[in-house]
């Protein structure tokens, strides 16, 4: 026998559909890494790169037009990505007791979300070599407080 109110919440699920959350652990779960903003930073460079490259023909070719539209997607999508990574490690990971070891902790990771952004919105080498230092510069000081937790 159906449950008496299933027609009415698929009737509102239909007309209202629910988002669906993402999220990393807020058990916590304890695992953090820096990898996937490393890999999201390289990414973007490398578009960024690839952009830069391609012909600079005018009217473009149908193949550099999609060529250039898909790796704006990615560059974008990395960007993104990096950004959500980064946040998650600051909000997370991080804890009061590292700003004492790293004073600058909050600026850091404000400036690295704002390149994140800055990245999204240009075809800039010299932003994405800049986001790239700063998430390497961000797994440094992740390493830091790991050894220092193990220790």
């Amino acid at each position: 026998m159906k449950k008496p109110f299933s027609f009415i919440f698929r009737a509102l699920d239909r007309l209202a559909p629910p988002q669906r959350a993402y999220a990393h652990c807020d058990v916590p779960c304890g695992i953090y890494t820096p990898e996937p903003a490393q890999t999201a930073a390289d990414t973007v460079a490398k578009m960024v790169e690839k952009i830069q490259a391609l012909p600079k023909e005018n009217p473009p070719t149908e193949d550099t037009r999609n060529s250039f539209v898909r790796m704006v997607v990615t560059k974008e999508e990395h960007a993104e990505k990096c950004k959500r990574e980064l946040l998650i490690l600051w909000t997370d990971f991080f804890k009061q007791e590292h700003l004492a070891m790293f004073p600058d902790l909050h600026q850091t990771f404000w400036k690295a979300a704002k390149l994140c952004s800055k990245n999204k919105q240009s075809v800039d080498a010299e932003a994405a070599k800049q986001l790239q230092e700063a998430v390497a510069h961000i797994a440094e000081i992740f390493a830091k407080a790991k050894a220092a937790v193990s220790k």
